[in-house]
């Protein structure tokens, strides 16, 4: 009797033993679907990116990846939703550059460095900087020379206060040691049209929705925002080889977690990520929408993300540049 009992015990712990490990395996991130928020509205160039990465990370992950959209603040209101959510894996942030401006122009409601952790540099995106045809300006130099002559009289197209076409034009400004009007515009779309059209002097244009204009002929480029020549545009020389050593500007996109969020599912994530970038289905997709694919690990986009909080804060600062 007491041997059966024994071995009746010893089932029954074996069972629950059992039923544990199943527990434990069913728990395991991700076991329902993971929502990527994208603080921007749909239809724009960070959604176009999160949505080919989602779908190729929804495979890798055995779970479905969905976009939510979810805009307004520059961006604000969705990484704000995202801060303030559980650090469990299944709330992710797909943020753009402005991450690192609006500390610099806004009163946050969360601190992005001490509120999140950088999981992956998903996208880089270079700018040209553009002209009308009939433009008298051919070359950097030229348009430079020029604005020395006129202070303030060159006007530069944006599209909106503290944008990535604002904050481009406003570092050559600062480097080129020149004084020009910002002509701010509710988007990108009626920026160039009025560039096109000679309104305005001059406008850096991201390359996915302006380098159609160049190759075209509405428009002539006099340099390329990022540190080599566009592959498209070869005959286009950097700003940084036309005087400005220094210049850089990059848009960018990449994915964030709550600060919170347990070490094996940032690592899970972070594997995962960098899979779906390195897939050349994936890295096509992108590069035809006009954006360069990175995915990089935390601790290489970490810095990255320190680096470019440091240089826009700074600049934002230093050329009193507000949202009004």
């Amino acid at each position: 009797m007491t041997h059966f009992l024994n071995r009746r015990h010893l089932l029954t712990w074996a069972a629950a033993a059992l039923g544990l490990n199943t527990t434990a395996e069913a728990a395991a991130w991700p076991d329902h679907p993971v929502r990527l928020v994208v603080p921007y509205a749909a239809g724009g160039g960070a959604d176009h990116a999160a949505r080919i990465v989602a779908q190729r990370l929804g495979e890798l992950l055995g779970q479905p990846v969905v976009v939510d959209n979810k805009p307004g603040a520059g961006g604000v209101i969705g990484a704000d939703q995202v801060a303030k959510s559980a650090a469990d894996g299944y709330t992710v942030l797909f943020d753009a550059s402005a991450h690192v401006v609006n500390p610099a122009l806004r009163k946050m409601p969360f601190d992005p460095a001490r509120d999140f952790t950088p999981v992956s540099l998903i996208v880089t995106a270079p700018q040209i900087l553009v002209v009308s045809p009939q433009s008298p300006y051919k070359t950097l130099d030229e348009l430079l020379a020029a604005a020395r002559k006129a202070p303030g009289k060159i006007s530069f197209a944006s599209a909106g206060a503290a944008t990535a076409s604002h904050l481009a034009a406003e570092l050559m400004a600062d480097e080129g040691k020149v004084d020009l009007l910002h002509v701010p515009y509710k988007g990108g779309a009626p920026a160039l049209t009025d560039v096109m059209a000679g309104s305005v002097d001059l406008y850096f244009g991201n390359a996915a929705s302006t380098l159609q204009h160049v190759t075209s002929g509405k428009l002539r480029a006099l340099g390329v925002s990022a540190r080599q020549r566009l592959k498209s545009l070869p005959g286009v020389p950097t700003l940084s080889e036309s005087g400005m050593p220094q210049y850089e500007v990059l848009e960018w996109n990449g994915i964030f977690v709550p600060k919170a969020t347990p070490a094996d599912v940032l690592q899970r994530l972070s594997k995962e990520v960098q899979a779906a970038l390195a897939d050349p289905k994936v890295r096509e997709r992108l590069q035809q929408a006009g954006v360069a694919p990175v995915g990089d690990s935390p601790a290489e986009f970490g810095k990255f993300v320190e680096k470019e909080s440091a240089r826009w804060q700074s600049l934002v600062k230093a050329r009193g540049i507000r949202l009004d």
